[in-house]
């Protein structure tokens, strides 16, 4: 399976979407909350965005390289999964009739908002476009993350740090262990098999405490 490269240098920017008072719907606010309190390369830059979609599509479209989504993504799994998809393509993966609440907007609803702001303004859409997801146990209303999702965000910052190159301890991109022997065993074995990505499908990976 293809690796998840690394996101090339240019400006990039991280967005943590959700509801904080709905349970785990807040998975990406907290996850980049977390994110800000490490070092992080130049030219990328971290928001809340919260339940501001509006405003999230209209700042997507200055002049990023790279945008990364942080949300719940209920996607039949089990809760605490991470899910890391490609959603560059403007059309492939989203409907054309997606409602638009202000007050509460999916990464989907937001993209579909940024294809239609794009064409109308003139903007420049970022040239890659990313999501990820934690599958949610729990959206019903009440601040706290449920067990699974509070145990996912630590590894989605790792991932999310492997990403933009900021965590020089692990490997550079996502991909699935090999079947031909490495060149230093004692390597590999040290080695953690991380999340990878190939086109639009997601691989999956159950950070539910056993």
């Amino acid at each position: 399976m293809t690796a998840a490269a690394p996101f090339a240098s240019g400006r990039t920017l991280i967005a943590g979407v959700g509801n904080i008072f709905l349970g785990d719907d807040g998975f990406g606010v907290e996850a980049v909350r977390r994110l800000g309190e490490h070092p992080l390369p130049e030219g990328v830059e971290v928001v809340d965005a919260g339940v501001r979609g509006i405003h999230l599509a209209y700042q997507m479209l200055d002049g990023y390289h790279t945008v990364l989504l942080v949300d719940a993504t209920a996607r039949g799994t089990e809760p605490g999964t991470l899910h890391l998809l490609d959603a560059t393509d403007p059309a492939a993966t989203r409907p054309r009739d997606t409602a638009l609440d202000g007050h509460h907007m999916t990464p989907d609803a937001v993209l579909a908002l940024l294809d239609t702001l794009s064409a109308g303004t003139g903007g420049r859409r970022p040239r890659r476009v990313m999501v990820l997801g934690c599958e949610p146990a729990d959206l019903a209303e009440g601040i706290g993350l449920s067990r699974p999702v509070e145990a996912a965000v630590d590894e989605a910052v790792r991932m999310i740090r492997q990403l933009v190159g900021a965590d020089p301890d692990v490997p550079a991109a996502f991909e699935e262990p090999s079947e031909e022997p490495a060149e230093d065993p004692a390597a590999e074995a040290a080695d953690e098999p991380a999340p990878a990505v190939a086109g639009s499908h997601p691989t999956e990976r159950n950070t539910t405490p056993c």
